[in-house]
């Protein structure tokens, strides 16, 4: 009545301010954490089911010898033993395609097509583990499963950058962890699958046409392994490992032969020196599966 305002008014509009600048230090907190531009990651079953490999044999190189200490990151094998191996001589190079022009959508495209490793002949002990294995990409959803027994480990294949392009900060965060052991198996049952491939990483999209291929044997399953020294951040680890890829062989139309300079990605790996190559023709391609029932989680 005398033109004051009522005292709960005054109440109202200090908590209103206080909210407004609960709210102001939140969304600064929130950039802060959150920094412009950041991919976001996608999840493990995203990302693994998205993940085929088209693996070239290329020009022969010996790498320093070095001795690494991996350990089985993937549930289905945790319990293995560490494995002991040393480098051998580089024998693939496998990089990212998409089947049937079946592209896969993002965020995981956004880090698939930068997954690029180098392959090195290995040796080690026989462990005699049989598995169940399902496909996961779902351009193989519709094919039967395999059941093998790993014999022993046949090659080591880690992260590399090529000819300079290294994957932005988001993406080098998850795929310079992939590290793969790849074992040997038996039987050896043919996919006899005419597969359509297309390259997806910038390098070599416009250097490798689109092909078909004859996908024959099942040969190898490359299980995702820690090497000794690498510390893999934990949201990272739970996508990398999943990473199981069954390699079959292949029967391809000729590929141009294209030359490359391999840089290697990994922190354990990064002091050794640059590998110059040349593609000389394709013998694999890697595809997702499962083991044993235990899919990547959704």
């Amino acid at each position: 009545m005398n033109g004051r305002p009522a005292p709960h008014r005054h109440a109202t509009t200090a908590v209103r301010r206080l909210l407004s600048a609960g709210l102001a230090v939140f969304a600064a907190a929130f950039l802060v954490a959150t920094p412009a531009g950041a991919l976001a990651l996608p999840t493990a079953k995203e990302f693994v089911s998205s993940l085929d490999l088209d693996c070239f044999k290329t020009t022969t190189y010996q790498p320093p010898a070095v001795a690494l200490t991996l350990k089985h990151i993937n549930p289905v094998l945790a319990n293995q033993p560490p494995v002991q191996v040393t480098l051998g001589p580089r024998e693939q190079v496998c990089v990212p395609v998409a089947k049937n022009n079946v592209i896969p959508p993002s965020p995981a495209l956004d880090f698939v097509r930068f997954v690029d490793l180098s392959c090195y002949r290995v040796s080690g002990p026989q462990i005699n583990l049989p598995l169940s294995l399902r496909h996961l990409n779902p351009v193989l959803q519709g094919l039967p499963g395999l059941s093998v027994t790993l014999s022993s480990p046949q090659q080591l294949c880690v992260p590399v950058s090529k000819n300079g392009v290294v994957p932005p900060p988001d993406v080098l965060n998850v795929v310079s962890h992939i590290d793969l052991l790849c074992y040997a198996h038996t039987p050896n049952p043919s996919m006899n699958k005419a597969l359509n491939l297309t390259q997806l990483n910038p390098v070599l999209v416009n250097q490798i046409p689109p092909r078909t291929v004859q996908v024959a044997a099942a040969r190898q399953l490359c299980v995702p392994v820690q090497k000794g020294g690498d510390q893999i951040p934990a949201d990272v680890f739970a996508l990398v490992r999943w990473v199981d890829l069954e390699k079959f062989d292949v029967s391809s139309p000729a590929t141009p032969i294209v030359s490359l300079t391999l840089k290697h990605l990994n922190p354990v790996l990064a002091n050794l020196p640059a590998e110059e190559l040349r593609l000389t023709g394709p013998s694999q391609l890697a595809v997702p599966v499962s083991k044993n029932g235990a899919v990547p989680p959704a």
